[in-house]
C-alpha cells in the first residue's frame, strides 16, 4: 500500500474517533484496552515518537502509541478547533487558569493574555525554578503550537554536537527523507517581494542590511499556496488570522496530517489519547509494563491501568522522557541506567527580544503567523546567532520588529529526578543564559546603531530587553553515544529506546525539529534492521 493511501486511511480513522468522541484511533478492529500486551509502545506523538511508530507499523509490527493530550480534530462553538492569540480560550492552555504567551505586555499594559477555563488545552508552559518550558499537548506535540520554521543545521555544526552520527548519511538521506516526509516547501520569492503578509519581514531585512548581516529565506511546514489565497481572500485566515501558538486551523502541516495518519493507515498503529504514562518496569523475562492513568479533557482521572510490550520506545520530548527514565533509575524499577542520565540539557540558546521602530517604519496590520526569513549570522565565530524574524499578530500596528534568536552557546544545565514531589525537577540558572544574550545583543547593538533604533523594554512584563527564560526548543537529558548507543539504544536494558529531542546534547543552532524527525528516521532504520 503506498504512503498516501495509508496516509488517507489514518486522516479517516482521526476523523472518525473525533467525531464520535474517542479517545482511541486504530483502523483495526481491537481497541489498546482490549490487548494488554503489544510487541512495540511509542510514548509521545511528537517529531520522534510519530517517525518511529510510522517506520513500526509499515515493518508490520503492532504498535501502541499514548499521547497525554487530546486529538485536535473537533470543532468548537466558533466553527474552529483551534482559538487565535488575540482571542484565546480554554482550548489554548493545559490545564490554566490565564493564558502564558511569550509576550507578557505591550506597552507595559497586560494586553495579551486572557483568563481562562482549566482544559486540555494545546499549550503548556512548564515553570522551572529559573526557566520555563513551552511543549504542545495533544496528537502532534510541538508541531500543533511552533512556527513550523524548517530548518536544517550547517553541517559543520551538527558533526561538531553529534559526533558519533555519519553526517554524510545524514544529509545525503536523512534530511530530505524528513523534509519530503513533513511537507516542507518554501515561499515564492516574487510573491514575498510584494505581499502584505511579509511587510513586517521585509522592513528587518532593510535593517539588516543596512548593519552588514544578511538574511536567508526558511522553508517551512505551513502551505504557502494556501497562505497566497488567504491574502488573496479566498479561504478562511489562519496564518493570517493570529493563530501560531495556540493551533492552526488550515494551513499548518503538522504531524497529525503527515506522519501520524501515515502511521494509522498501516493497520498496525494505535492512537490512545488523553493517556498519562506514570511509570515502567521491566518483569523478569524482559517485557516492559507502563502503568497509566486515563484523564478526561478537565483532568480527572478515569482509570489506572497497565500495558506491556516487548519493545519500548521513549518519545515524550526531553523533559517527559528524561523524567520516565530518572523516575525508574532513582526509584530502584530500572538501577542500572546510566549516571549522565538528565546531563547535557540547554535551551538551544533561545534568546527573544524587540525592536522599536521609527513612526515611518510600520510593519503591517497584517503579519503572516508563520516566519519564513532569519537574520543568518552563524559563519561569525565569536557571535553566531541565527534570528527567527518572527511576527506580532496583534491585528494593529506595534512599531515593534520582534525576533527568536537561537544562539550557540555551551552552557548545559541538567534534568534531576525530587523523590517528594516524584517528578523531574530542571537545574538551570537564569545567568547561563547570559552568553546568549551577550551573543544576539552583539548582533542587534550593530542593527539598531545602523537604523537608529532601540530595543522594546515594555514586552516581557517588566523592562529588560531580552528574555531568555523561557524556551521552545528544549533538548538533551539522555545523550546519543552516552545515556543510549549511537542508535537511541537506552544502555544498560534490551528493547528500549529513545526516540526525542533528549537524545540532542543542548543545541542545534536552528529550530530543532528537523534535525529530530531525521535522527528518528536513522535510527528506527538500524533498529528494525537489527533489533525485530
Amino acid at each position: 500500500m503506498s504512503l498516501s493511501r495509508r496516509r488517507m486511511l489514518g486522516l479517516t480513522a482521526l476523523q472518525a474517533a473525533a467525531a464520535l468522541g474517542l479517545t482511541t484511533v486504530s483502523t483495526r478492529g481491537a481497541s489498546a484496552a482490549e490487548r494488554p500486551y503489544v510487541p512495540a509502545v511509542v510514548i509521545g506523538s511528537g517529531y520522534g515518537a510519530a517517525t518511529t511508530a510510522l517506520r513500526l507499523g509499515s515493518a508490520g509490527v503492532p504498535t501502541l502509541m499514548l499521547e497525554m493530550g487530546r486529538l485536535w480534530d473537533t470543532a468548537g462553538a466558533d466553527g474552529k478547533i483551534f482559538p487565535d492569540m488575540i482571542q484565546p480560550d480554554h482550548r489554548s492552555m493545559w490545564f490554566r487558569t490565564r493564558t502564558e504567551a511569550p509576550l507578557a505586555s505591550i506597552l507595559w499594559l497586560d494586553l495579551v493574555n486572557r483568563d481562562i477555563k482549566p482544559y486540555a488545552g494545546v499549550l503548556d508552559r512548564m515553570h522551572f525554578d529559573e526557566m520555563d518550558v513551552y511543549v504542545g499537548r495533544g496528537v502532534g506535540g510541538g508541531s500543533l503550537v511552533n512556527g513550523g520554521m524548517a530548518v536544517t543545521p550547517e553541517r559543520d555544526y551538527f558533526e561538531e554536537i553529534l559526533p558519533r552520527v555519519d553526517a554524510e548519511q545524514m544529509y545525503r538521506r536523512y534530511f530530505p527523507l524528513a523534509n519530503r516526509m513533513l511537507g516542507v516547501n518554501s515561499v515564492d520569492r516574487d510573491w514575498f517581494e510584494q505581499c502584505d503578509s511579509y511587510g513586517y519581514a521585509r522592513l528587518s531585512r532593510a535593517h539588516a542590511d543596512r548593519a552588514g548581516f544578511g538574511t536567508t529565506f526558511v522553508p517551512n511546514v505551513y502551505d504557502f499556496d494556501y497562505l497566497q489565497r488567504e491574502e488573496a481572500g479566498e479561504v478562511p485566515k489562519s496564518a493570517l488570522g493570529s493563530e501560531v501558538i495556540y493551533g492552526n486551523n488550515y494551513g499548518k502541516r503538522s504531524l497529525d496530517k503527515s506522519y501520524i495518519p501515515a502511521a494509522i493507515g498501516t493497520g498496525n498503529v494505535t492512537l490512545q489519547t488523553l493517556t498519562r504514562v506514570r511509570s515502567f518496569r521491566q518483569e523478569a523475562d524482559g517485557t516492559y509494563v507502563l502503568t497509566t492513568e486515563r484523564i478526561d479533557e478537565l483532568g480527572e482521572v478515569r482509570g489506572v491501568g497497565e500495558v506491556a510490550c516487548k519493545h519500548l520506545f521513549l518519545g515524550a520530548g526531553s523533559l517527559g522522557s528524561t523524567e520516565l527514565l530518572l523516575r525508574a533509575r532513582e526509584t530502584g524499577a530500572l538501577p542500572e541506567l546510566s549516571g549522565e542520565l538528565g546531563e547535557q540539557w540547554g535551551p538551544n540558546g533561545n534568546v527573544m527580544l524587540g525592536r522599536a521602530n521609527h513612526p515611518w517604519d510600520t510593519t503591517g496590520l497584517v503579519q503572516s503567523g508563520m516566519p519564513a526569513l532569519g537574520i543568518d549570522n552563524r559563519a561569525d565565530p565569536v557571535n553566531p546567532v541565527f534570528a527567527e524574524i518572527a511576527p506580532v499578530p496583534a491585528g494593529i500596528e506595534t512599531w515593534a520588529s520582534l525576533y527568536l534568536a537561537i544562539t550557540r552557546t555551551r552552557e548545559r544545565g541538567r534534568i534531576e529526578y525530587d523523590a517528594a514531589t516524584d517528578s523531574a525537577r530542571l537545574r538551570w540558572q537564569e545567568s547561563q543564559g547570559q552568553p546568549g544574550i551577550d551573543q544576539a545583543k552583539a548582533v542587534f547593538d550593530l542593527i539598531n546603531r545602523a537604523n537608529g533604533t532601540s530595543y522594546r523594554h515594555d514586552l516581557f512584563g517588566d523592562t529588560r530587553a531580552f528574555e531568555n527564560r523561557f524556551t521552545y526548543h528544549p533538548l538533551g537529558g539522555n545523550v546519543l553515544g552516552r545515556v543510549t548507543d549511537d542508535f537511541g539504544r537506552v544502555r544498560g536494558y534490551s528493547n528500549l529506546y529513545v526516540t526525542d529531542g533528549s537524545l540532542i546534547p543542548g543545541s542545534t543552532g536552528v529550530n530543532p525539529f528537523v534535525t529530530i524527525t531525521a535522527l528518528a528516521e536513522r535510527n528506527i532504520e538500524r533498529v528494525l534492521a537489527e533489533d525485530f
